[in-house]
Protein backbone atom coordinates (compact mmCIF):
# COMPACT_ATOMS: atom_id res chain seq x y z
CA UNK A 1 0.00 0.00 0.00
CA UNK A 2 1.11 3.34 -0.78
CA UNK A 3 2.52 5.77 1.77
CA UNK A 4 0.06 8.34 0.70
CA UNK A 5 -3.03 5.92 2.13
CA UNK A 6 -2.35 7.68 5.22
CA UNK A 7 -3.76 11.04 4.30
CA UNK A 8 -7.34 11.45 6.08
CA UNK A 9 -9.58 11.15 3.08
CA UNK A 10 -12.82 12.64 5.55
CA UNK A 11 -10.57 15.86 5.63
CA UNK A 12 -12.16 18.26 2.77
CA UNK A 13 -13.83 15.54 0.56
CA UNK A 14 -15.59 14.12 3.12
CA UNK A 15 -19.24 12.96 1.91
CA UNK A 16 -17.79 13.23 -1.46
CA UNK A 17 -16.35 10.14 -2.65
CA UNK A 18 -13.08 9.19 -5.30
CA UNK A 19 -14.14 6.61 -8.02
CA UNK A 20 -13.79 3.13 -6.86
CA UNK A 21 -13.05 1.06 -10.50
CA UNK A 22 -14.40 -2.41 -9.02
CA UNK A 23 -17.45 -4.54 -8.21
CA UNK A 24 -17.65 -7.03 -5.17
CA UNK A 25 -18.45 -10.78 -6.05
CA UNK A 26 -22.15 -11.71 -6.59
CA UNK A 27 -22.54 -13.62 -3.21
CA UNK A 28 -21.91 -10.54 -1.26
CA UNK A 29 -25.44 -10.25 0.38
CA UNK A 30 -27.68 -6.84 0.70
CA UNK A 31 -30.11 -4.92 2.08
CA UNK A 32 -30.40 -6.96 5.37
CA UNK A 33 -32.80 -4.91 8.09
CA UNK A 34 -32.36 -5.30 12.05
CA UNK A 35 -34.77 -2.95 14.79
CA UNK A 36 -35.06 -2.68 18.16
CA UNK A 37 -38.29 -4.53 19.03
CA UNK A 38 -41.19 -1.95 18.26
CA UNK A 39 -43.61 -3.58 16.49
CA UNK A 40 -45.28 -0.27 15.63
CA UNK A 41 -42.11 1.28 13.81
CA UNK A 42 -42.12 1.79 10.37
CA UNK A 43 -39.32 -0.69 8.00
CA UNK A 44 -36.73 2.07 6.65
CA UNK A 45 -37.83 0.69 3.11
CA UNK A 46 -35.69 3.24 1.35
CA UNK A 47 -32.78 3.10 3.87
CA UNK A 48 -32.27 -0.36 3.30
CA UNK A 49 -32.75 0.57 -1.01
CA UNK A 50 -29.94 3.18 -0.79
CA UNK A 51 -27.22 0.70 1.21
CA UNK A 52 -28.20 -2.27 -1.31
CA UNK A 53 -27.49 -0.09 -4.42
CA UNK A 54 -24.07 1.54 -2.78
CA UNK A 55 -22.93 -2.06 -2.18
CA UNK A 56 -23.78 -3.20 -5.58
CA UNK A 57 -21.72 -0.09 -6.90
CA UNK A 58 -18.91 -1.85 -5.19
CA UNK A 59 -18.00 -0.97 -1.59
CA UNK A 60 -17.54 -4.09 0.89
CA UNK A 61 -20.38 -3.58 3.31
CA UNK A 62 -22.58 -0.85 4.92
CA UNK A 63 -24.52 0.06 8.42
CA UNK A 64 -27.07 2.61 8.77
CA UNK A 65 -27.65 3.10 12.63
CA UNK A 66 -30.90 5.38 12.53
CA UNK A 67 -32.48 7.04 16.23
CA UNK A 68 -35.84 9.01 15.79
CA UNK A 69 -39.24 9.32 17.94
CA UNK A 70 -39.72 5.55 17.19
CA UNK A 71 -36.56 3.97 18.60
CA UNK A 72 -33.37 2.96 17.26
CA UNK A 73 -32.90 1.30 13.71
CA UNK A 74 -30.16 -0.22 12.16
CA UNK A 75 -29.70 -1.15 8.46
CA UNK A 76 -26.74 -3.00 6.84
CA UNK A 77 -25.53 -4.28 2.93
CA UNK A 78 -23.15 -6.36 2.21
CA UNK A 79 -20.54 -8.44 4.03
CA UNK A 80 -18.64 -7.10 7.07
CA UNK A 81 -16.42 -9.49 6.63
CA UNK A 82 -15.81 -10.54 2.67
CA UNK A 83 -14.70 -14.03 3.68
CA UNK A 84 -17.53 -15.24 5.41
CA UNK A 85 -20.21 -13.63 4.14
CA UNK A 86 -21.23 -12.29 7.39
CA UNK A 87 -22.86 -8.65 7.09
CA UNK A 88 -21.45 -5.78 9.54
CA UNK A 89 -22.80 -6.60 13.17
CA UNK A 90 -25.08 -5.24 15.34
CA UNK A 91 -23.56 -2.66 17.17
CA UNK A 92 -20.49 -2.60 15.18
CA UNK A 93 -17.68 -0.83 16.76
CA UNK A 94 -15.57 1.13 14.10
CA UNK A 95 -12.86 3.55 13.47
CA UNK A 96 -14.61 7.09 13.06
CA UNK A 97 -11.78 8.84 11.91
CA UNK A 98 -12.28 12.64 11.48
CA UNK A 99 -15.48 12.33 13.22
CA UNK A 100 -13.11 12.42 15.97
CA UNK A 101 -12.45 16.27 15.61
CA UNK A 102 -16.46 17.43 16.51
CA UNK A 103 -15.41 15.77 20.17
CA UNK A 104 -12.15 17.58 20.25
CA UNK A 105 -14.07 20.66 19.38
CA UNK A 106 -16.54 20.25 21.56
CA UNK A 107 -14.22 20.01 24.66
CA UNK A 108 -12.47 23.60 23.70
CA UNK A 109 -15.57 25.26 23.13
CA UNK A 110 -16.44 23.84 26.77
CA UNK A 111 -12.87 25.36 27.88
CA UNK A 112 -13.94 28.46 26.18
CA UNK A 113 -17.21 28.74 28.04
CA UNK A 114 -15.48 28.14 31.52
CA UNK A 115 -12.71 31.34 30.36
CA UNK A 116 -9.80 28.98 30.08
CA UNK A 117 -9.76 29.50 26.48
CA UNK A 118 -9.89 32.95 23.88
CA UNK A 119 -10.92 31.79 20.81
CA UNK A 120 -9.47 34.88 19.52
CA UNK A 121 -5.99 34.46 21.13
CA UNK A 122 -3.44 33.55 19.25
CA UNK A 123 -2.17 29.41 19.40
CA UNK A 124 1.14 31.08 20.57
CA UNK A 125 -0.30 31.95 23.93
CA UNK A 126 -0.82 28.28 25.06
CA UNK A 127 1.96 26.60 23.03
CA UNK A 128 4.66 29.27 23.28
CA UNK A 129 7.81 28.32 20.49
CA UNK A 130 5.59 25.44 19.33
CA UNK A 131 4.49 26.79 16.12
CA UNK A 132 7.02 28.21 14.15
CA UNK A 133 10.06 28.00 11.57
CA UNK A 134 9.75 28.23 7.72
CA UNK A 135 7.16 31.18 7.77
CA UNK A 136 4.45 29.53 10.00
CA UNK A 137 3.64 31.85 12.91
CA UNK A 138 2.42 31.32 16.09
CA UNK A 139 1.96 34.88 17.00
CA UNK A 140 -1.06 35.17 13.78
CA UNK A 141 -2.77 32.07 14.24
CA UNK A 142 -5.98 32.15 16.56
CA UNK A 143 -7.48 29.21 18.20
CA UNK A 144 -10.67 29.96 16.11
CA UNK A 145 -8.65 29.71 13.11
CA UNK A 146 -7.21 25.71 14.41
CA UNK A 147 -10.88 25.14 15.13
CA UNK A 148 -12.58 26.08 11.35
CA UNK A 149 -9.62 25.13 9.35
CA UNK A 150 -8.36 28.59 8.41
CA UNK A 151 -4.86 28.86 9.66
CA UNK A 152 -3.07 28.46 6.51
CA UNK A 153 -0.82 25.58 8.50
CA UNK A 154 0.30 22.72 6.54
CA UNK A 155 -0.65 19.29 7.10
CA UNK A 156 1.88 17.27 8.12
CA UNK A 157 0.75 14.00 6.43
CA UNK A 158 0.58 15.76 2.78
CA UNK A 159 0.14 13.93 -0.14
CA UNK A 160 3.02 12.79 -0.55
CA UNK A 161 3.38 11.26 3.20
CA UNK A 162 6.59 9.64 2.63
CA UNK A 163 8.94 12.45 1.41
CA UNK A 164 8.02 14.21 4.86
CA UNK A 165 8.53 11.60 7.37
CA UNK A 166 11.31 11.23 8.95
CA UNK A 167 11.27 7.31 8.74
CA UNK A 168 10.44 5.07 6.39
CA UNK A 169 6.92 4.23 6.61
CA UNK A 170 5.70 0.92 6.76
CA UNK A 171 4.34 -0.24 3.27
CA UNK A 172 2.10 -2.29 4.71
CA UNK A 173 -0.14 0.95 6.08
CA UNK A 174 -0.78 -1.21 9.19
CA UNK A 175 0.51 2.44 11.19
CA UNK A 176 3.02 0.58 13.00
CA UNK A 177 5.85 3.32 11.40
CA UNK A 178 4.03 6.08 13.32
CA UNK A 179 3.51 4.13 16.28
CA UNK A 180 5.87 6.09 18.90
CA UNK A 181 4.60 9.58 17.20
CA UNK A 182 3.44 12.21 19.83
CA UNK A 183 1.40 15.56 18.60
CA UNK A 184 4.18 17.62 19.42
CA UNK A 185 6.25 15.09 16.65
CA UNK A 186 3.50 15.69 14.04
CA UNK A 187 3.41 19.45 14.74
CA UNK A 188 7.48 19.56 14.14
CA UNK A 189 6.66 17.39 11.06
CA UNK A 190 4.52 20.23 9.92
CA UNK A 191 6.94 22.75 11.23
CA UNK A 192 9.49 21.55 8.14
CA UNK A 193 6.69 22.89 5.51
CA UNK A 194 5.80 26.47 4.63
CA UNK A 195 2.22 27.62 4.86
CA UNK A 196 0.00 27.18 2.90
CA UNK A 197 -1.81 30.60 3.28
CA UNK A 198 -2.22 33.97 4.98
CA UNK A 199 -3.82 33.13 8.72
CA UNK A 200 -7.70 33.41 7.90
CA UNK A 201 -7.56 33.92 3.95
CA UNK A 202 -9.28 30.63 3.46
CA UNK A 203 -10.78 27.39 4.37
CA UNK A 204 -8.46 24.18 3.45
CA UNK A 205 -8.92 21.22 5.97
CA UNK A 206 -5.54 20.44 7.59
CA UNK A 207 -4.94 17.96 10.43
CA UNK A 208 -2.32 19.55 12.29
CA UNK A 209 -5.28 22.17 13.42
CA UNK A 210 -6.55 19.52 15.52
CA UNK A 211 -3.37 18.26 16.73
CA UNK A 212 -2.06 21.69 18.10
CA UNK A 213 -5.95 21.76 19.49
CA UNK A 214 -5.27 18.18 21.49
CA UNK A 215 -2.03 20.31 22.76
CA UNK A 216 -3.93 23.37 23.45
CA UNK A 217 -6.76 21.00 26.17
CA UNK A 218 -3.29 19.50 27.71
CA UNK A 219 -1.66 22.37 28.12
CA UNK A 220 -4.72 24.07 29.70
CA UNK A 221 -6.25 21.37 31.87
CA UNK A 222 -3.21 19.51 33.03
CA UNK A 223 -4.33 16.08 31.34
CA UNK A 224 -4.60 14.22 27.88
CA UNK A 225 -6.97 15.10 25.55
CA UNK A 226 -8.79 11.55 26.26
CA UNK A 227 -8.99 11.92 29.64
CA UNK A 228 -10.82 15.27 28.59
CA UNK A 229 -13.22 13.92 26.40
CA UNK A 230 -14.03 10.72 28.89
CA UNK A 231 -14.57 13.02 31.97
CA UNK A 232 -16.25 16.05 29.77
CA UNK A 233 -18.40 13.82 27.16
CA UNK A 234 -17.98 9.85 27.13
CA UNK A 235 -19.03 9.57 31.42
CA UNK A 236 -21.82 12.09 31.34
CA UNK A 237 -23.22 10.89 28.25
CA UNK A 238 -22.63 7.18 28.92
CA UNK A 239 -20.93 6.56 26.04
CA UNK A 240 -19.21 2.76 26.65
CA UNK A 241 -18.20 2.17 23.46
CA UNK A 242 -16.27 5.24 22.48
CA UNK A 243 -12.83 5.41 23.30
CA UNK A 244 -9.02 6.51 21.71
CA UNK A 245 -7.16 3.44 21.62
CA UNK A 246 -4.19 2.94 23.02
CA UNK A 247 -0.76 2.54 21.38
CA UNK A 248 -0.37 -1.04 20.35
CA UNK A 249 -4.05 -1.60 20.98
CA UNK A 250 -5.06 -2.06 16.93
CA UNK A 251 -8.08 -4.42 17.57
CA UNK A 252 -11.00 -3.10 17.62
CA UNK A 253 -13.37 -4.27 20.49
CA UNK A 254 -15.82 -6.75 19.11
CA UNK A 255 -18.67 -6.75 17.79
CA UNK A 256 -16.74 -5.20 14.72
CA UNK A 257 -16.72 -5.51 10.67
CA UNK A 258 -13.41 -6.09 9.04
CA UNK A 259 -12.12 -3.09 7.35
CA UNK A 260 -10.73 -2.94 3.62
CA UNK A 261 -8.49 -1.34 1.19
CA UNK A 262 -8.06 -1.89 -2.18
CA UNK A 263 -4.11 -2.89 -3.58
CA UNK A 264 -3.84 -3.99 -6.86
CA UNK A 265 -7.83 -4.76 -7.50
CA UNK A 266 -8.05 -6.95 -4.16
CA UNK A 267 -9.43 -6.08 -1.04
CA UNK A 268 -7.08 -6.11 1.85
CA UNK A 269 -7.96 -6.58 5.44
CA UNK A 270 -6.52 -3.13 7.12
CA UNK A 271 -8.56 -4.03 10.33
CA UNK A 272 -6.12 -3.91 12.36
CA UNK A 273 -3.69 -0.71 11.97
CA UNK A 274 -2.28 1.67 14.33
CA UNK A 275 -4.08 4.28 14.73
CA UNK A 276 -3.65 5.55 18.13
CA UNK A 277 -1.04 8.30 16.85
CA UNK A 278 -3.66 9.88 14.75
CA UNK A 279 -5.24 11.25 18.16
CA UNK A 280 -7.71 14.10 17.78
CA UNK A 281 -7.20 14.17 13.64
CA UNK A 282 -8.78 10.71 13.81
CA UNK A 283 -8.14 8.17 16.37
CA UNK A 284 -11.40 7.50 18.16
CA UNK A 285 -13.66 4.41 18.02
CA UNK A 286 -17.51 4.43 18.48
CA UNK A 287 -20.75 2.99 17.52
CA UNK A 288 -23.20 4.20 15.51
CA UNK A 289 -25.56 4.47 18.68
CA UNK A 290 -23.16 5.92 20.73
CA UNK A 291 -22.34 8.88 17.69
CA UNK A 292 -26.06 9.69 17.43
CA UNK A 293 -26.43 10.05 21.09
CA UNK A 294 -23.07 12.31 21.17
CA UNK A 295 -24.24 14.63 18.33
CA UNK A 296 -28.35 14.72 19.36
CA UNK A 297 -26.81 15.83 23.23
CA UNK A 298 -24.77 18.60 21.25
CA UNK A 299 -27.00 19.69 18.55
CA UNK A 300 -29.92 20.03 21.49
CA UNK A 301 -27.47 22.15 24.00
CA UNK A 302 -26.32 19.40 26.56
CA UNK A 303 -23.07 19.81 25.83
CA UNK A 304 -22.62 23.56 25.54
CA UNK A 305 -24.12 26.87 26.44
CA UNK A 306 -26.07 28.62 23.39
CA UNK A 307 -23.55 31.06 22.89
CA UNK A 308 -20.87 28.62 22.19
CA UNK A 309 -23.17 26.34 20.02
CA UNK A 310 -24.09 29.19 17.86
CA UNK A 311 -19.94 29.97 17.27
CA UNK A 312 -19.94 26.32 16.52
CA UNK A 313 -22.62 26.56 13.97
CA UNK A 314 -21.01 29.42 12.20
CA UNK A 315 -19.45 28.05 9.35
CA UNK A 316 -17.71 28.97 6.14
CA UNK A 317 -17.93 26.73 2.54
CA UNK A 318 -15.62 23.73 2.14
CA UNK A 319 -17.67 22.20 -1.07
CA UNK A 320 -20.81 23.44 -2.62
CA UNK A 321 -22.60 21.24 -0.65
CA UNK A 322 -20.83 21.39 2.99
CA UNK A 323 -19.91 24.55 5.40
CA UNK A 324 -17.62 24.30 7.78
CA UNK A 325 -18.01 25.53 11.55
CA UNK A 326 -15.88 24.95 14.54
CA UNK A 327 -15.42 21.32 14.19
CA UNK A 328 -19.10 20.70 12.92
CA UNK A 329 -20.52 20.51 9.27
CA UNK A 330 -23.51 21.40 7.84
CA UNK A 331 -24.64 19.51 5.11
CA UNK A 332 -26.89 20.61 2.33
CA UNK A 333 -29.53 18.51 0.96
CA UNK A 334 -32.01 18.72 -1.98
CA UNK A 335 -34.73 16.06 -1.29
CA UNK A 336 -36.95 17.16 -4.44
CA UNK A 337 -38.29 20.53 -4.29
CA UNK A 338 -37.13 20.52 -0.75
CA UNK A 339 -34.23 22.01 0.60
CA UNK A 340 -32.56 20.73 4.09
CA UNK A 341 -29.60 21.32 6.09
CA UNK A 342 -28.10 18.41 8.27
CA UNK A 343 -25.92 18.55 11.19
CA UNK A 344 -22.78 16.45 11.62
CA UNK A 345 -19.54 15.51 10.66
CA UNK A 346 -17.61 13.09 8.52
CA UNK A 347 -14.51 11.27 8.54
CA UNK A 348 -12.43 8.76 6.72
CA UNK A 349 -9.45 6.57 8.05
CA UNK A 350 -7.73 3.08 6.34
CA UNK A 351 -10.76 0.47 6.36
CA UNK A 352 -13.35 2.26 7.17
CA UNK A 353 -15.69 5.98 5.95
CA UNK A 354 -18.24 7.17 8.20
CA UNK A 355 -20.64 9.81 8.40
CA UNK A 356 -23.02 11.21 11.16
CA UNK A 357 -25.71 13.86 11.05
CA UNK A 358 -29.07 15.37 12.71
CA UNK A 359 -32.15 15.46 10.58
CA UNK A 360 -34.23 19.21 11.11
CA UNK A 361 -36.65 17.07 12.88
CA UNK A 362 -33.97 15.65 15.23
CA UNK A 363 -33.88 12.42 14.00
CA UNK A 364 -29.96 11.21 13.89
CA UNK A 365 -28.19 9.21 11.65
CA UNK A 366 -24.97 7.08 11.37
CA UNK A 367 -23.45 5.81 7.98
CA UNK A 368 -20.48 3.79 7.86
CA UNK A 369 -18.65 1.38 5.03
CA UNK A 370 -15.46 -0.51 5.62
CA UNK A 371 -13.60 1.33 2.98
CA UNK A 372 -11.83 4.60 3.68
CA UNK A 373 -12.38 5.00 -0.60
CA UNK A 374 -15.43 5.31 -0.90
CA UNK A 375 -16.98 5.70 -4.27
CA UNK A 376 -20.13 8.25 -5.70
CA UNK A 377 -22.36 5.76 -4.72
CA UNK A 378 -21.42 6.83 -0.81
CA UNK A 379 -22.11 10.34 -1.44
CA UNK A 380 -25.59 8.93 -3.14
CA UNK A 381 -26.25 6.99 -0.25
CA UNK A 382 -25.95 9.57 2.37
CA UNK A 383 -28.66 11.81 0.12
CA UNK A 384 -31.27 9.40 -0.21
CA UNK A 385 -30.90 8.43 3.29
CA UNK A 386 -30.73 12.01 4.37
CA UNK A 387 -34.48 12.47 2.75
CA UNK A 388 -35.49 9.77 3.54
CA UNK A 389 -34.97 10.07 7.33
CA UNK A 390 -37.30 12.37 9.45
Amino acid sequence: MRASTFRWRGRHRAALALVLGATLLATVGCGKTTTNPNPTAPQPAEVSDALTALVRSGIPGAQAVITGSDGRHTVTAGAGDLATGAPYPEGAHIRIGSVTKTFVATVVLQLVAEGAVDLDAPIERYLPGVVQGNGNDGTRVTVHELLQHTSGLPDFAPEDVSQKLPQQLDQTSDGKAYRDFTPADLVRIAMTMPPQFEPGAQFRYTNTNYVLLDMLIEHVTGHPLAAEIGTRILDPLALRDTYFPLPGDTALRDPHPLGYHKVDGNWVDVTGMEAAWAGAAGAMISTGADLNHFFTALLSGKLLPPAQLTQMKQTLPMTAEMNYGLGLIRFQMSCGKESRDVWGHAGGIPGFSTVTFITPQGAAVTMSVNTEDPNPGFSNAILAISCAVA
